[in-house]
């Protein structure tokens, strides 16, 4: 999707905002970033051509003011009583990155944006938050309600799913559930959830890219007769790659902090983390089937030629893939 001008640069400024949330020294100036963060990604998502896009701004804008009014408020609080309003900076942390218990909006959101605007939902609007949360894990109080948000994600990302068929729904909910993980392994250590949260950020990319370039929006668009057997493939290994089913690059981030939580004896977490997970690929499995078995009718004369690959679709099948080799070496050693 190529970029206007104007695109461009509300993308930079919410990079820029979400940079200097994360750099700052206090709560003011973290809000502040917060604040440019948000009103520069407004614009962005918002289109005059597209209701949905337009309603799915200002139910955006709604969300994130609550959350920014409420972190202004604790943040003027801290300096009368220190450390007593810190778990209320936290949930409004948590609502900001869409998680469980506080994702009631994120799903609505998602299905009313095209998939670049998605993809920034899903990766770099969820930057600024979960660094700010990681600062907090000292706190008991705090430590405690990212556990709980991570165990509601975790159940409310594998439950929401099953009965979805549009792509932009399953991939909110795919993304509520890996939250879980990323909270899991933030109070564990901050390396861990960096590492997750990039190696999700390139899947995720990935497999918006790889939807953009087919146009593809709900599963009857994979069904479709204009997409050549390959691409349905292809599609189905991506969906299966961010459900973090092994040998995909999907495995990778989860083994990392599924021998985290083994080694610091997250038994009971662990168990629940890999039963929602596998929610999460039987409905991926469910779908994939129906995908591959049915197919439309095609007139030959007016049906395109899909047979090549296009270099967007050929980038995310190879970034998705990468993950075979790596896999096999971590359980060969």
């Amino acid at each position: 999707m190529p970029l206007s001008p104007y695109s461009a640069l509300f993308l930079i400024f919410t990079l820029t905002g979400a940079i200097l949330a994360i750099s700052s020294s206090s709560w003011v100036s973290a809000w502040i970033g917060l604040e440019l963060n948000l009103m520069a990604f407004i614009p962005l998502i918002s289109s005059k051509t597209n209701m949905f896009s337009s309603e799915a701004a200002l139910k955006y804008f709604l969300v994130q003011a609550l959350g920014s009014a409420t972190i202004i408020f604790s943040a003027t609080m801290l300096f009368m009583a220190p450390n007593s309003f810190m778990p209320l900076v936290s949930l409004a942390l948590i609502l900001k990155t869409g998680s469980g218990g506080l994702h009631f909006w994120f799903p609505q959101i998602m299905e009313g944006l095209n998939w670049f605007h998605a993809s920034l939902l899903m990766t770099v609007q969820k930057l600024a938050p979960m660094f700010l949360l990681s600062y907090m894990t000292s706190n008991m109080l705090c430590s405690f309600l990212i556990s709980s948000s991570a165990l509601c994600s975790s159940i409310v990302g594998a439950i929401g799913g099953l009965n979805q068929t549009s792509l932009r729904k399953i991939l909110s909910f795919s993304s509520i559930n890996h939250m879980s993980w990323m909270f899991f392994s933030m109070l564990i250590n901050e390396t861990s959830w960096i590492i997750y949260f990039s190696l999700y950020t390139l899947i995720t990319l990935s497999i918006t890219i790889l939807f953009f370039s087919l146009q593809a929006y709900h599963f009857s668009d994979l069904i479709n007769y204009s997409k050549s057997p390959l691409s349905k493939t292809i599609s189905i290994m991506s969906l299966f790659s961010l459900g973090g089913l092994p040998p995909f690059s999907g495995f990778l981030p989860k083994w990392i902090i599924l021998q985290e939580l083994i080694f610091n004896s997250f038994y009971i977490t662990l168990t629940l983390l890999l039963s929602c997970s596998l929610l999460t690929l039987y409905f991926y499995t469910r779908l994939s089937i129906s995908t591959l078995s049915l197919s439309t009718p095609q007139n030959m004369w007016n049906s395109p030629n899909n047979n090549k690959l296009s270099p967007l679709i050929s980038i995310s099948a190879s970034w998705n893939l990468f993950g075979l080799p790596l896999t096999s070496l971590l359980f060969i050693f």
